[in-house]
């Protein structure tokens, strides 16, 4: 185990950095506004699930690769962004649909399989999270302790653990602005659509920000 002044430390940076609304917040609530409340928690589990495995490449040394090979940092860049895309496309072209989704319900427009896995492949292909965990986790290691590969997984579970507080926060939120869309279909639509603009926008900006060189 970290020691536990290095534990609080951790916690404490890890809190501030899923604070801040980033890629995964921005998706979190995109998919609130457009499907409900439970379908977006569902986004925040699977985000999570995606992130950690960036945590266990960490701690099991895969991370380095990705953090030195330009090759492979686009390459996971760019998977993440059309991915994004993909999911904005989608919204807008379904979003007249949304009418016949009532918040919390998860019917054949909206399967909890399906949002769980969008959630882990965009938790999974952002780079960025990577890069962090690989900059940050290791500095929070005790060598005195041993078993630094323990260590990397419980802090990493620490970072999970916070993201998953916050994100339903926002979750929650922006599920419960969809309630007075939900009144009319004409907002509701209107939502969804820009929903998708977002997930689009959020493509976007992952494909042209990053590393170059």
């Amino acid at each position: 185990m970290p020691s536990a002044d290095r534990l609080l430390a951790f916690a404490v940076v890890a809190v501030i950095f899923v604070a801040v609304p980033g890629p995964s917040v921005l998706f979190t609530i995109s998919r609130a506004l457009t499907l409900g409340k439970r379908p977006a928690l569902l986004t925040v589990v699977g985000n999570a699930a995606g992130v950690y495995v960036h945590v266990g490449a960490v701690a099991f040394g895969v991370a380095a690769i990705v953090e030195r090979s330009v090759l492979a940092f686009t390459v996971l860049k760019f998977a993440g962004a059309a991915y994004l895309v993909y999911l904005g496309a989608q919204a807008l072209r379904h979003r007249r649909r949304l009418s016949a989704v009532p918040d919390g319900h998860f019917t054949g427009v909206v399967r909890p399989r399906k949002v769980l896995i969008d959630g882990f492949v965009v938790g999974v292909t952002n780079p960025k999270s990577i890069v962090f965990f690989a900059a940050i986790l290791p500095q929070f290691v005790t060598p005195a302790n041993g078993h630094i590969t323990s260590q990397l997984l419980v802090l990493g579970l620490v970072a999970i653990s916070a993201a998953l507080v916050c994100d339903s926060i926002w979750a929650m939120i922006a599920g419960t602005a969809r309630d007075w869309f939900a009144r009319s279909p004409r907002r509701l639509e209107a939502i969804g659509g820009a929903g998708g603009v977002v997930m689009m926008g959020l493509g976007v900006q992952l494909a042209l920000t990053g590393r170059k060189d």
